[in-house]
């Protein structure tokens, strides 16, 4: 993996926390977003590691970076195995057509950084 990726992917969390904490300080709003984020990742019908999979895959088809690590590394958490996760990226690689490959190198990255 590229040094500039996994600093990359350290400068996305550091500004992912600070935006948090500024946000649910000032922001009614996004105190909501994370409210609906924290019900919809709990276990129902499907479990949390499926739905994290899931938006594994909807990252790789938007290409939002920030969404990739942030999904990847709960997926890693809830013990998502490495197969899965890129069976998910496939899913999302498929979805997209050639422009999800780009999105695929990025999440590979991510997976490499995470690995223990």
């Amino acid at each position: 993996m590229k040094n500039l990726d996994k600093q990359k992917i350290e400068d996305i969390v550091t500004t992912r926390k600070q935006a948090h904490s500024y946000f649910l300080k000032k922001s009614k709003v996004y105190r909501s977003f994370v409210e609906m984020e924290q019900n919809t990742y709990t276990d129902g019908e499907l479990s949390k590691k499926q739905k994290e999979l899931i938006a594994i895959g909807i990252s790789v088809v938007i290409n939002c970076e920030s969404c990739m690590e942030w999904h990847i590394k709960q997926a890693l958490d809830d013990e998502a195995s490495e197969g899965e996760i890129i069976e998910a990226i496939e899913v999302g690689i498929e979805m997209s057509g050639g422009p999800g490959t780009a999105s695929a190198r990025f999440a590979m990255n991510v997976m490499e950084a995470y690995k223990k």
